[in-house]
């Protein structure tokens, strides 16, 4: 169902407006956890509108043909963090006690996301379960639960939680300031991580304590898709790191035209 919100959008009408600038489609982040939503989407919504582009949001409960419809208007896609966990049958695994509940909604409506971004070279923004999502959807796999000693899921009002090491080439190499390290202090609120990597994605960030692989990018120099494990939207006023993200994705986002990839990657 749309939230009551100030930020509530319908579906005609983000489509009648879709040429007025950038739009960036974000799903609900649960299909059924209001108060999840409520807490967790005004960051998000924060970030992109402080990027310069404008969020569309996309009901769990609408119509795949509706939604369709709705992505003719937009520019790039984010896919946000959830209270739920990926479901381990996805990527070939039985689900272990210590891994939550999957949602069956927000995973349909991500993954016809997914489809319209990959299908058409669309920028992608995928945080924490987002970010797993998107590693699984490329045939890749998860840990279900994490066993280290970095606590990766100390919640939102830790600002900094542990450091991420950033691969050199990568996009978020890119966005850290010339001459200085490459590595970033991060949030952290999850217990799930990227255990094999899905075809055509890199490492591009790791826990160095630990190893845990912090972000993904796709090979790829013309199509933006990026995944981090963290939530930069969390931290978007206080960290240039965070910010710079959400411009290289707003950038990307703005630079998009329509065009028909020459090969469909992920699942059918």
């Amino acid at each position: 169902m749309f939230l009551s919100s100030p930020w509530r959008i319908s579906l005609w009408g983000a489509y009648t407006v879709c040429c007025m600038s950038v739009h960036i489609a974000i799903p609900e982040p649960t299909s059924s956890d209001t108060a999840y939503n409520q807490r967790s989407l005004p960051p998000y919504l924060a970030a992109l509108h402080s990027a310069g582009v404008t969020p569309v949001l996309v009901p769990l409960h609408e119509r795949r043909d509706r939604v369709a419809r709705l992505l003719l208007g937009v520019q790039g896609i984010l896919l946000p963090g959830s209270g739920f966990d990926v479901d381990p049958e996805s990527y070939g695994e039985v689900r272990i006690a210590e891994c939550a509940e999957s949602d069956q909604g927000r995973a349909a409506i991500d993954e016809l996301l997914l489809e319209d971004a990959f299908n058409l070279q669309k920028p992608v923004l995928a945080i924490c379960h987002g970010a797993q999502t998107l590693n699984v959807w490329l045939n890749g796999t998860l840990i279900q639960d994490l066993k280290t000693k970095v606590n990766h899921s100390p919640g939102r009002s830790v600002p900094e939680a542990h450091l991420a090491r950033i691969s050199a080439g990568s996009r978020l190499a890119q966005l850290i300031p010339a001459g200085t390290r490459l590595e970033a202090q991060v949030n952290s609120s999850h217990h799930q991580a990227v255990k094999a990597v899905g075809g055509c994605l890199r490492v591009s960030a790791v826990s160095p304590e630990d190893g845990v692989i912090e972000a993904v990018e796709l090979e790829s120099a013309s199509h933006f898709v990026v995944g981090v494990q963290w939530h930069p939207e969390r931290t978007y006023t206080s960290s240039a790191f965070s910010r710079a993200i959400f411009s290289a994705f707003a950038q990307a986002a703005a630079a998009w035209q329509p065009r028909q990839s020459e090969v469909s990657v992920g699942q059918a």
